[in-house]
């Protein structure tokens, strides 16, 4: 499941289960690139929410998170930050991440 993630949202959203949450900006060419692996991910793990957050609208968030490069992928495990990605990296080692956090 794929959600837009705003200030007012992102905390009710990674409250429980597995959320992988994508901080990016529109004007980011390896967010970009990263962008379809990560909506294949929403589309084929229906147990897991997939985030986005746009970095331009929500710098408080990135902040929040000390998200310093994008894109940036957060995992979160019942409301705790429990592993990160900096970069593009491959569907697979996503799908490892989630997996171990499960």
């Amino acid at each position: 499941m794929l959600k837009i993630l705003t200030h007012e949202s992102f905390d009710q959203t990674i409250k429980e289960g597995v959320v992988m949450v994508d901080f990016w900006a529109d004007w980011c060419g390896p967010c970009k690139m990263l962008s379809p692996v990560v909506d294949e991910i929403a589309k084929e793990m229906s147990d897991v929410v997939v985030g986005k957050v746009n970095v331009d609208d929500y710098p408080e968030l990135a902040s929040k998170y000390n998200v310093m490069s994008i894109p940036t992928l957060l995992f979160f495990k019942n409301g705790k930050l429990v592993d990160t990605s900096i970069g593009v990296v491959s569907k697979n080692i996503m799908l490892k991440k989630i997996e171990l956090i499960r």
